[in-house]
């Protein structure tokens, strides 16, 4: 049977690395040096507190307040002793720890550990203080040492923090733990980036759409993705192979990792996004009525709209003209007719397969002639290169010597642009003319929807079927009701394939594909 008088006591245990729990040591090496103490004082342990991951330069602490409620609900009966393994397991800054002190003592707390004696002498108090602050100075100085390898680290071209989306770290011999691309979130990002980088994806609800299309792409717990995720993940200069932190001095440089995207695709998005804005899409389009916005009324040009009527026992899909005054006022289209005309229109514009092929030819020539072209251009690219980095040295001089806001804000701002053109121009130089993908494997897919745009159009996702109206038509297409499309507006590369199928194959010169080339390689 316990002695009544036997002190009671209780055990407060710290680690502010996650690592140590996950470990299985650091709290349980504390919590038995201090019961073994509490042993030799032959106190009786009530209650042992652990405190996970959390820094020791906070004072609220939820094992710490749950301690101190503990303290206060037994003030009355009696005063307990809290044993610590080390005065930095309390806190480390002294600000902090005396602030806990005086919260444990005001609690009816007293405080003891195995490493240090604790005094209300002027001597103790003083030792006490000081290793308090020896404990801060450490913590300081951990945190500088870690910031300053954290700096040389991304100084060398690695990424020291959280992996974006589409990576994750690995060991790799010679590097250590670095980015490298984890699938299949890589491939989702990298044509989520690039669709909306050529314009395939107009808007950022466009992209949205298109990432939660993915099972496997990370979501919140609703199954969305957030518009600021979209944002961030357009924005990340990491996907397209460079690393920048501002904070931390560090401009513009190229990083160790693999790329999702070129650089250059990098900055049409940085265009699209901060250039001129663009009429919203409509909030609307949905899988119903994918040609909803898209076709409007032959007879007075207003954007068809679309619904579902309700009749007798079930509800039928109808497009219609909107605006009043108009003939064709609210007259229903029935979906089935005005989509299945469109396929039809997607049908005829299939070439022969001898057409096909000419064009296949024409666009590989063009191909081989852009390519000897790079080489050149390259070359030219070096010597740009040389008076950026010139232009760049004199601007940071300037910075040096002049001591206006002003003028540094439009030093810095003038250094950024040339640090972007100066990353293009490298990437230009290192791809020294060739292309990061053959022939074959860069137009595969632009080739494959040349010779049946319709083909793409049966796809089940809305995203696919926009991207049909962007590529083969130049403007909208206009629908008469009873009497069907009107011609519409091709691009380029289909009204060049119908010029040829019009000439019989009489072709005046490759040279007039090279626009078309480049619309494919989107």
């Amino acid at each position: 049977m316990k002695e009544i008088n036997e002190q009671q006591a209780v055990i407060y245990c710290r680690v502010s690395d996650p690592k140590q729990v996950t470990e299985g040591h650091g709290l349980g090496s504390q919590e038995t040096r201090c019961r073994e103490y509490a042993g030799q004082r032959k106190y009786d342990v009530a209650a042992v507190f652990h405190e996970e991951g959390v820094t020791g330069a906070l004072i609220e602490r939820p094992s710490m307040q749950a301690m101190l409620s503990f303290l206060r609900k037994h003030k009355r009966q009696r005063q307990h002793v809290v044993i610590i393994d080390d005065i930095s397991r309390l806190a480390r800054g002294l600000e902090a720890h005396l602030q806990l002190r005086t919260a444990i003592a005001e609690a009816g707390g007293k405080l003891e550990s195995p490493s240090i004696e604790f005094g209300e002498d002027s001597d103790s108090i003083l030792v006490e203080n000081l290793l308090a602050s020896v404990s801060q100075h450490q913590r300081q100085k951990n945190g500088e040492q870690t910031r300053n390898r954290m700096r040389a680290r991304v100084m060398n071209g690695y990424w020291v923090f959280s992996p974006p989306v589409g990576y994750r770290y690995e060991d790799v011999h010679g590097h250590g733990s670095m980015l490298v691309r984890d699938e299949p979130s890589a491939s989702i990002v990298k044509q989520a980036l690039e669709g909306y980088a050529s314009g395939r994806f107009q808007t950022q609800a466009e992209v949205k759409r298109f990432l939660e299309s993915f099972p496997e792409y990370p979501k919140n717990r609703s199954g969305e993705v957030r518009n600021q995720q979209v944002t961030d993940l357009l924005t990340r200069v990491l996907y397209a192979g460079y690393i920048e932190l501002p904070d931390w001095g560090i401009r513009l440089q190229l990083a160790r990792h693999e790329p999702l995207i070129s650089f250059t695709a990098y900055q049409a998005i940085k265009d699209r996004l901060y250039g001129p804005r663009k009429v919203p899409e409509r909030k609307d389009t949905n899988e119903d009525f994918p040609l909803r916005g898209f076709v409007v009324c032959g007879c007075c040009g207003t954007p068809l709209t679309a619904c579902w009527s309700k009749g007798r026992n079930t509800t039928y899909p109808y497009y219609l003209c909107p605006k009043r005054g108009c003939e064709a006022y609210g007259k229903s289209i029935r979906r089935e007719t005005l989509e299945g005309e469109f396929e039809a229109l997607l049908t005829e514009l299939r070439p022969t397969e001898g057409l096909f092929r000419v064009a296949c030819n024409m666009l590989r020539d063009q191909w081989d002639a852009r390519l000897s072209l790079s080489h050149s251009s390259a070359r030219s690219a070096k010597g740009e290169l040389r008076q950026i980095e010139q232009k760049i040295e004199q601007f940071l001089d300037r910075i040096v010597e002049t001591d206006s806001p002003a003028l540094i804000a439009s030093y810095e701002n003038r250094v950024k642009a040339l640090e972007e053109r100066k990353a293009m121009l490298a990437e230009k130089v290192r791809n020294r003319g060739r292309p990061l993908e053959s022939f074959d494997a860069a137009l595969r897919t632009a080739l494959r929807f040349l010779g049946n745009p319709h083909k793409l159009w049966l796809s089940d996702r809305l995203e696919d079927k926009r991207t049909v109206l962007k590529l083969v038509f130049a403007d909208r297409l206009e629908y008469v009701r009873n009497e069907g499309f009107r011609t519409g507006i091709l691009t380029f590369p289909f009204k060049v394939l119908g010029g040829i199928q019009e000439s019989n194959y009489a072709m005046a010169s490759p040279a007039g594909f090279e626009p078309a080339a480049l619309r494919l390689g989107i």
